[in-house]
């Protein structure tokens, strides 16, 4: 039983090994391609140097990108205001964000899984796969899914909350980046987490004290890497703020990312859908929220439902509430006050209450429409390989049995002609 117990420990090891080589391989293999292959899918894509690539829009302007222009990561704890933010930008005709990849935060959580192994570094380095091979492999590949899931801009933009995970090692790979990292209240993040479902590894959505306690951690190690990449490079953004205060704290972000002021980033519910303005994915669960303008609905929606013993133990639980300056004392807490406008908003969005229902089912019936025709699609692709599958077996038995009939006439025949000679 030892022996059996070991081999299959040893081939489930060779296994997880050569998946190992084959994605690094896989990446090495990508940074060729995008380097030295020319590229015929839209946009299109122009090879200018080793570093230096173009994409080109439907009326041919060019938009030169690289590993060392000033790319913008917005990231943080998931349902902290990422969309909300990733959509004000959306709306500045400078800047294209786009929906959340998934792959890249996927992507770094493998190259850190490798780091804390030493016995696989070695094997990789013995390789000749090199912390270099590895990076130049890395950056050129998350380059390529920033600069082509979207359509060109001067300013391109990645919105996938955990590669704030790898702020000090994306820094590395792209000197001119720059960080918003979104902060949120974390017992409103819990909250919105397990009331909408949202699934995150490691996260019990049955419990609010286990989830603060996630979310205590995640934030803490956020907070570390964007102090370790220093204020020049990562911006710390309170969505409480920002949605109280949107034209100051715009204002501010625009200033810190180089990027001019235009008015469409505090309107970014007038250009959500439009050519050039906010692509919104319908799988992403911030959808229904960010169709409308900017309001204080959400602030402190989570209040009640939080249990006694969480909020009284809230200090313990999670002191990063504290160190980043929330009120752990009162419920609701006193964020601040809201301009006019926001005012404003959060009263039209009560009086059209009827009108904003059903905008968010006309968004849900879109959604349900954009799965059932995945599923049509998915499901006609199965039919149609089905066919063609039927088709091919039918084709090889007929000609199986044609061969076989032949043969047996040919020796029937021989047979009879062989006994009308004798």
């Amino acid at each position: 039983m030892g022996a059996g117990f070991g081999s299959g420990m040893y081939r489930r090891t060779s296994i997880h090994r050569l998946l190992l080589y084959g994605l690094i391989i896989f990446l090495i293999g990508f940074l060729f391609y995008s380097q030295y292959l020319p590229c015929d899918t839209a946009p299109k894509t122009v090879m200018v140097s080793n570093d230096q690539h173009l994409l080109r829009d439907s009326e041919n302007r060019a938009y030169p990108y690289n590993k060392n222009m000033p790319l913008i990561f917005i990231g943080g704890m998931p349902r902290s205001g990422t969309t909300l933010m990733r959509a004000m930008l959306d709306a500045h005709p400078e800047v294209r964000c786009g929906e959340e990849t998934r792959v890249i935060p996927r992507l770094l959580g493998m190259k850190y899984q490798w780091g804390r192994s030493p016995k696989e570094s070695t094997r990789l380095k013995e390789a000749g796969i090199t912390d270099k091979v590895i990076d130049d492999a890395l950056s050129a590949f998350i380059l390529e899914v920033i600069a082509k899931h979207g359509d060109p801009a001067p300013r391109l933009c990645n919105k996938d909350p955990f590669t704030l995970k790898s702020m000090v090692y994306l820094s590395g790979l792209f000197p001119n980046s720059k960080y918003l990292f979104m902060i949120r209240d974390g017992r409103a993040t819990v909250h919105s987490i397990i009331s909408r479902k949202v699934t995150i590894s490691g996260f019990n959505l049955k419990d609010y004290r286990s989830c603060l306690q996630k979310w205590n951690q995640a934030v803490d190690n956020m907070y570390k890497q964007c102090l370790q990449v220093g204020p020049s490079k990562c911006m710390m953004v309170f969505y409480e703020q920002l949605v109280l205060q949107p034209n100051k704290w715009a204002k501010d972000i625009l200033q810190f990312l180089d990027i001019p002021w235009h008015d469409s980033v505090i309107h970014h519910e007038q250009y959500i859908g439009k050519p050039g303005g906010v692509s919104l994915s319908k799988t992403e669960r911030s959808t229904d929220q960010v169709i409308k303008p900017v309001n204080l609905d959400a602030l402190t929606k989570w209040v009640d439902f939080i249990p006694e013993d969480v909020r009284r133990d809230t200090r313990m639980i999670a002191p990063m509430l504290e160190r980043l300056g929330y009120d752990v004392d009162h419920f609701p807490p006193v964020y601040g006050e809201a301009e006019k406008q926001v005012l404003d908003n959060t009263n039209s969005i009560k009086e059209k209450a009827e009108y904003w229902h059903k905008k968010e089912e006309l968004k849900a019936y879109a959604k349900t429409i954009g799965f059932l025709e995945k599923a049509y699609a998915n499901t006609i692709g199965f039919l149609e390989k089905a066919y063609a599958n039927t088709i091919g077996f039918l084709e090889k038995a007929y000609a199986k049995t044609m061969g076989f009939l032949e043969k047996a006439y040919a020796k029937t025949m021989g047979i009879l002609e062989k006994a009308y000679a004798s």
